[in-house]
């Protein structure tokens, strides 16, 4: 019979007996253990595999594998063909669902590319059929109904709720960014965040506020505001009535045998040493084995005693001046001492206990910024350490500063740095001898233990529990005097430090120690060691070390183990094939696993085996089962299994039971996995010098399942997971700190790791370097995996073997990942001993410094507590709603109104006030050299006025010019195409005089044709235009070779250059034969990508400025300053109308000229002492971030701003809270007033609706529940409630002005301090938009809307945003209460996700706030899939640290799972002249692939 077959029926005998041994008893039922051991015994007995899939595979994956030493600390969990089968058929059954997850695209220029398909799926819903057209048909079908509601056929449109219209016509056109339709709905754009800050009242402020603290009823306790409102907002998984539980009976503690009492044990480990110093002065003590594995040194019992004794004698009477003692018995002292020396850490450890002071080992510090680094400086911190004890060459090797001192490292004390080398010490005097009393409770030296989340703690081991530690272990490890042990572990701390250090000098053992650098490049080395020194008994080693010794030299055949009787293995989990092991002679028996803690020491051990004793037990259990924390033998699946086996029984002399993990003490039930405790002498006392955690951790007393405690004695948690199996012995499963709680389900961090590296990662990943944690994000905790990815695996490879680890780990443990990332080699953080720091790579995940080069978002399929999407409910009040008086359904309608307009009394004046150029030609006679404008150039230099007079005449040529052409008629439309100037105005007031409708047109941009022109193009053609009146400049653009790749060239209209016009006046000037004509044309794009014109009458431009002239106190002797852009808008109205209706003086600021010159503006104001300025957000932004570092060197300019009493940002959107604040707070040191900054809104059919004047109150601040604001309902709470949004009133109503908050489905007005649509009736409103066709139905819906009830005579105009009246406690100018109206944002513009309605501004700030390196974001919808684009302002290797925090906040704060994250460079993402986002033309952009993203990670 050959050796194989003998070898096969020993193992068969073996398993058979186990297999008898386990099945009697009641834990395992012998079905698995049955199946186990089929499997097993076909395995053995069966011939090699032919090439059955699975097992070649990952047979071949073994062969292929590197003899690559892991850097990890982390052992190899399970090496055994089980995992690595299960993995193989868990992904098996994915092979035949083909990939679907669209790979993440990188930049072009940074990385490879991947195939164009991946990089913008195609937009399924821009080819479905039921959507119209660009014109008419599409137009005619929309209903105003679908203003709040159009997104139920869950369209991909711009915004998932912009009306049909809009988002046809965008989707329709995407290469077209401004698609046209004929009838287009208003301009409407999009909320941003704003603020704002009041204006002078009448009302004293002191007074105000104590008569709205009067008012104001009582709050109620804070708590009610900020009570955490999950339960409101999670969905919370009802329970599985299938779910496994615990059903066994209370567990009783289990014993360990007595601990034998010895004559010659000595009384205290230092007398051990004495001893054997004094008898057996030549017997070897350590071997020290160099860097090639060969002894460096021996150090004897007599040297190791005799420097001891000197290093014991130095501390405590040569460290400081004669008389001074530095050091007494009791104090902490730092031993920094590297793994290749561990002769000189053995003589100071063994010194301090001589000297009484006690050791704290730590590692040796490697740089300023090690991993890790300030929680080791808490741990000496909490010691009270302030010496530390060094080598030499440790000494110089530690990082100085340039005067050559000792680094001071990140959050460590100072310390003062002893070397410990034999020549620096002094030998004592002959009467001086050690002081070595018995074993008491003292402290005798210090463990460090790094928790879960980084702290690093101090065990503090006392000198009797040392000593029993080391009898106890002498005990059950069966120790003798002289045997000889090989240390593979590190000697500081552990079993490294408990066997090696301690227990080897009370037995006289021989320790051989192999240091890590050695096991690194040699991993045979200690296995040469046991083979050489024939002798030897012992090796203490990591159960990869005996696997990476075995991968490395699987043809060394003529080695032996066979001299081995113990072999006791630091990892309790991982079970290896006996082949490999016997292949070696290694003893099956020899094998001792063994549990350990730095708080409760050595746990359970299993005893050295006889020759011939049964094999160990092994369970297989169900990782179901255990995931809910109960023993289950695993009968269904058997991919997800997990075998263990057993760590031996209860230490000598110890108590130990299982507790509940979480909660009270309470003991676990039979079948229930708990946390170990202990009871024992030989065990940690306390962490030194945090008294709070200790009683926690070492004075537990458990209690059984009424609560009652069961003894007086207490235990000391061990932080091991585990249960106790048949025959008392004891299984551990795992570590409390690797224990990763999801969904109320428990996770094994070493699990997820063993699944995830079976799944072939040798191409693309390390072994050792890998790193599970759990983040909380959206009230549960979410996995995430870190890898570092080999330099050579492409970037198909690592996504392939990321897409599998997925689907092994949902195959195998029935959890989501929530993200898996891969960063480049040798960049996670590590632990002195080249371990993964856990924590601190968790910690750099969560700050977004990770810099990962692969990642993978999978939150889908991992967050399942998402709140259930929002059923719509009929709207609450309609036309039968109760309506008494001004009530609504018991409140008062939600209305207000601006003051009356009032009446004209100077007849004088009633032409002027009918048409604006009857105005400007009684000015140019009553006063004709009245400065109206002063331009200023980028200098501050006024390069342009104009007085009345010169204006009227400039008009009058240029009317001359027009009425000249032929084909120029009357009432034909022209476009006016100036930079922003007096030019403009000019040909503005020459149109109206010769009877034409000005269309003012921003011009193209010189550099960047190619994108503005078409737009240019785009309006002169909608609009018709007969001429373009420009300089000459812009006709030579125009008609530029430049131009003509960009638009057709030849099919311009008549242009006419304006500059030099011959001076002709016009044979008459045209009066419109009534008020209600068009006056101009008002052409804007919306932010939903929309060109909207509107018709504004000559009526309504009177209107507007005389509303303006009341609201802001504007006449001739005034100056205003304005830097805006004057093309559309109530910009256009104060650039152009205000100025010849009132007489002011407008000093004209072209906002581009702040581009070369930040201070323009600023300073223009100091130079005037303006009053009153206008500006817009863009400005307001522009001077933020580029002046607000530099206020002083403003100041020193002479720059003072307190001359301004009102700064109105110009806008058609919430106001931006943050901005106006940060620009107040900033400037503030300038003089500017804090109450000087405040808002205008206005929309496309009311140009102007709210414009903070002198006359009312400051503007008020709310905040909003944005909870209820996604229903569409408006809760107000209080500042700084969770969830909140602080609102600012978008400046007083205008006069003439009336507003009402509408229901837009049901068109019936609703209740104060209701969210509705905006309605507006004033004489201002605009006459309609411009159509082509006449589009009646649209003009009459928008424009001339009546309420389904309560008032059905007034005629109303939408506005398309949404916002609310509150009543205030504030008094207007008439004494009234005055009615704030809040804007919170444009229907148009907002997306319907999940039922509920959100504003795009408001997820983009959460997104602006996630990371210091996001610049401006967007997000819009594609698909049904929210797509968040971020500009990068920080380095390209922040891009992928952006996608987990984004998807994080947008989560947490929005309840929202982001589909796809893109991130671009800055200034990608479109802004127009106003400061608003272009999000539609963004989003077309994206989807024909023109971003060039850096990133674009798809979160499937």
């Amino acid at each position: 019979m050959n050796v194989l077959q003998r070898d096969r029926l020993h193992v068969r005998e073996v398993y058979a007996r186990v297999y008898l041994k386990i099945s009697l008893l009641p834990l395992f039922v012998g079905d698995i253990t049955q199946k186990g051991y089929e499997k097993k015994r076909a395995k053995l007995s069966a011939p090699p595999p032919s090439n059955a899939s699975s097992s070649s595979s990952s047979s071949r994956q073994r062969r292929t594998r590197r003899p690559h030493r892991s850097s990890g600390t982390r052992d190899e969990r399970y090496r055994s063909d089980i995992h690595t089968e299960a993995v193989q058929a868990a992904l098996a059954k994915h092979k035949e669902e083909k990939m679907a997850l669209p790979m993440p695209t990188k930049r072009r220029s940074t990385y490879v590319q991947s195939p164009i398909e991946t990089c913008t799926p195609p937009d399924s819903s821009s080819s479905s059929d039921d959507e119209g057209g660009l014109g008419g048909s599409g137009v005619q079908q929309q209903s105003p109904d679908s203003w709040m509601n159009s997104s139920i056929h869950g369209s991909s449109t711009s915004s998932s709720s912009a009306s049909s219209t809009m988002s046809h016509g965008e989707s329709r056109a995407p290469q077209c960014v401004f698609a046209h339709s004929s009838g287009s709905p208003p301009h409407m754009p999009g909320p941003t965040p704003a603020l704002g800050v009041p204006v002078s009242s009448r009302v004293s402020t002191k007074i105000q506020q104590l008569l709205n603290t009067l008012k104001r009823p009582k709050r109620p306790p804070l708590s009610e505001f900020f009570m955490d409102d999950q339960e409101e907002i999670v969905e919370v998984p009802r329970p599985d009535p299938n779910t496994p539980r615990p059903e066994g009976r209370q567990i009783i503690p289990v014993k360990g045998e007595p601990l034998g009492v010895v004559s010659n044990w000595p009384p205290a480990l230092q007398a051990a040493l004495a001893r054997w110093g004094a008898t057996q002065g030549k017997s070897p003590a350590l071997t020290a084995l160099d860097i090639t594995g060969k002894p460096l040194y021996t150090l004897t019992y007599g040297k190791l005693w005799s420097r001891s004794v000197k290093l014991a004698y130095t501390l405590l009477n040569k460290l400081g001046t004669k008389n001074e003692q530095v050091l007494k018995p009791g104090d902490r002292v730092a031993l920094v001492y590297p793994n290749s020396d561990p002769g000189m850490f053995w003589v100071a450890f063994y010194g301090c206990l001589l000297a009484e002071v006690i050791p704290v080992p730590i590692e040796v510090p490697l740089s300023r910024k090690d991993a890790g680094s300030s929680q080791v400086g808490f741990l000496l911190g909490s010691c009270g350490v302030s010496l530390a004890l060094t080598s030499e060459i440790c000494l110089k090797g530690l990082p100085k500063t340039p005067t050559g001192e000792i680094l001071q490292f990140k959050g460590w004390p100072r310390l003062k740095w002893v070397i410990t080398d034999s020549k620096y010490l002094t030998k004592p005097s002959k009467d001086w001898q050690p002081h070595i009393p018995t074993a008491n409770t003292d402290t005798a030296y210090i463990e460090y233990k790094a928790c879960k989340e980084g702290t690093v703690m101090g065990v503090a081991v006392s000198k009797v529990a040392m000593l029993t530690h080391c009898q106890s272990l002498t005990q059950a490890c069966n120790y003798c005097e002289g045997e000889t042990l090989v240390n593979v572990l590190d000697f500081k701390k552990d079993m490294g430090l408990w066997h090696g250090v301690l227990t080897s000098i009370m037995n006289r053992i021989h320790t051989i120690s192999v240091p890590y650098a050695v096991m690194k490049a040699c991993p045979l080395s200690w296995v040469q060691r046991v083979h050489i020194n024939k002798g030897t008994r012992v090796a203490l080693v990591k159960c990869r070390d005996l696997h990476w010794a075995m991968m490395a030299h699987k043809e060394q055949r003529d080695i032996s183990l066979a001299s081995l009787r113990s072999w006791e293995k630091k990892n309790h989990l991982h079970i290896d094939t006996l082949q490999k092991k016997i292949a070696y002679g290694l003893k099956p028996e020899v094998i001792c696993p063994c549990a350990t803690s730095p708080e409760a020491m050595t746990v359970a051990i299993r005893r050295p085996g006889v020759p011939g004793a049964p094999l160990p037990a092994r369970a297989v259990l169900s990782m179901t089962g255990l995931s809910h924390g109960v023993i289950r033998v695993n009968t269904e699946d058997k991919n997800s299994a997990l075998t263990v086996q057993d760590v031996g029984h209860v230490m000598p002399g110890a108590l130990m039971c299982i507790v509940k993990p979480d909660g009270p003490p309470m003991l676990c039930k039979t079948d229930e996995i708990g946390e170990i405790v202990v009871n024992s002498r030989a065990g940690g006392t306390m962490y030194y010098g945090l008294s709070g955690v200790t009683k926690n951790t070492f004075e537990v007393i458990p209690v059984n399942a009424s609560g009652v405690p069961i003894g007086e004695i207490p235990f000391v948690r061990s932080g091991l997971l585990g249960f106790v199996g048949p025959g008392s012995l004891i299984f551990v499963v795992g570590k409390i700190e690797g224990l990763l709680m999801v969904s109320g389900r428990r996770h094994n961090a070493d699990d997820l790791v063993a699944t995830a590296l079976a799944v072939e990662p040798v191409k693309t990943v390390y072994r050792g370097r890998i790193a599970v944690f759990s983040v909380t994000v959206f009230y549960d905790e979410r996995i995430v995996i870190v890898a570092e990815q080999k330099p050579d695996a492409s970037e198909e490879d690592s996504f392939q073997w990321m897409s599998r680890v997925l689907q092994a780990i949902d195959s195998i443990h029935q959890v989501g990942l929530y993200c898996l990332a891969l960063v480049l080699a040798n960049t996670l953080p590590k632990t002195p001993l080249g371990g993964i720091h856990i924590s601190e790579t968790k910690q750099l995940f969560l700050e977004g410094s990770l810099h990962p080069c692969n990642i993978l978002m999978c939150p889908h399929t991992c967050v399942t507590n998402m709140p259930k999407p929002r059923q719509k409910q009929p709207g609450e009040l309609g036309p039968a709603s109760i309506m008494v008086g001004n009530l609504v359904a018991g409140k008062r309608i939600a209305q207000a109104a601006g003051r009356d307009l009032g009446m004209i009394e100077d007849q004088d004046l009633v032409r002027k006030h009918q048409f604006l150029t009857e105005a400007l030609q009684w000015r140019a006679q009553t006063d004709p050299d009245h400065v109206l404008y002063v331009l200023l150039n980028a200098k501050g230099v006024a390069v342009c006025t104009a007085t009345c007079v010169q204006l009227h005449k400039r008009a009058e040529k240029i009317a001359a010019a027009l009425m000249e052409r032929s084909g120029i008629n009357t009432g034909e439309n022209v476009v006016l195409l100036y930079p922003p100037g007096i030019d403009l105005i000019a040909a503005f007031y020459g149109c109206l005089y010769a009877g034409c409708i000005p269309v003012t047109v921003r011009p193209p941009h010189p550099q960047n044709l190619s994108a503005t022109l078409p737009t240019v193009r785009m309006i002169i053609d909608v609009s018709k235009a007969a001429c373009i009146l420009t300089t000459q400049l812009l006709m030579k653009i125009l008609r530029s070779k430049e131009a003509a790749t960009s638009v057709n060239i030849k099919t311009w209209p008549i242009i006419i250059d304006t500059d030099d016009l011959p001076r002709k006046r016009p044979p008459s000037i045209y009066k419109p034969p009534s008020a209600d004509m068009i006056a101009y044309l008002d052409f804007s794009v919306s932010t939903t990508g929309m060109l909207t014109g509107v018709k504004i009458s000559h009526s309504a431009m009177s209107a507007l400025c005389r509303s303006i002239k009341l609201q802001c106190e504007l006449y001739s002797s005034r100056q205003i300053a304005i830097c805006l852009d004057p093309y559309c808008g109530l910009g256009f109205v104060l650039w152009c109308l205000a100025s010849v209706y009132s007489g002011h003086q407008s000093i004209l600021i072209p906002p581009t000229e702040l581009e070369s010159s930040l201070a323009l503006w600023l300073s223009t104001l100091s130079q005037y002492r303006i009053r009153d300025t206008f500006c817009s957000y863009s400005v307001m932004e522009l001077c933020t971030k580029g002046l607000g570092g530099q206020t002083e060197m403003l100041k020193a300019r002479g720059v003072n701003v307190s001359c301004v009493r009102s700064c109105v940002v110009v806008a058609e959107e919430r106001p931006r809270l943050a901005l106006t604040q940060s620009f107040s707070k900033l400037f503030k040191d300038l003089g500017l007033s804090s109450r000087a900054v405040s808002t205008a809104f206005g929309s496309r059919v009311n140009l102007a609706i709210c414009l903070q004047g002198t006359t009312g109150p400051d503007p008020s601040t709310v905040y909003v529940d944005m909870k209820s604001l996604r229903h569409d309902r408006v809760r107000l709470v209080e500042r700084g409630a969770p969830q909140s949004l602080s609102l600012m009133e978008s400046g007083t109503i205008l006069p003439g002005v009336r507003v009402v908050i509408v229901n837009p489905e049901t068109r019936g007005p609703l209740g104060d301090s209701h969210l509705g649509e905006i309605w507006v009736n004033s004489p201002h409103t605009a006459t309609g938009y411009y159509t082509i066709y006449g589009e009646e139905s649209l003009q009459a819906d928008h424009f001339n809307t009546k309420l389904s009830f309560g008032d059905p005579h007034t005629f109303w105009a939408r506005t398309g945003y949404l916002g609310f009246v509150k009543r205030t406690e504030l008094t207007d100018s008439s004494g009234e209460r005055h009615d704030a109206l809040f804007v919170v944002g444009s229907l148009d513009e907002t997306l319907e996700l999940r039922g509920l309605r959100y504003h795009p501004i408001d997820i983009e700030t959460s997104v602006s706030r996630a990371h210091r390196s996001i610049g401006e974001s967007a997000v819009f919808t594609w698909t049904n899939l929210l797509v968040v684009v971020s500009e990068l302002c920080g380095s390209e290797q922040d891009a992928l640290d952006l996608v987990p925090l984004v998807t994080n906040v947008v989560l947490e704060e929005h309840h929202l799972i982001v589909g796809v994250v893109v991130i671009v460079d800055p200034g990608v993402i479109p802004i127009n002249s106003r400061g608003e986002k272009q999000r539609m033309h963004l989003r077309d952009s994206f989807l024909a692939d023109q971003l060039d993203p850096i990133y674009v990670a798809y979160n499937m």
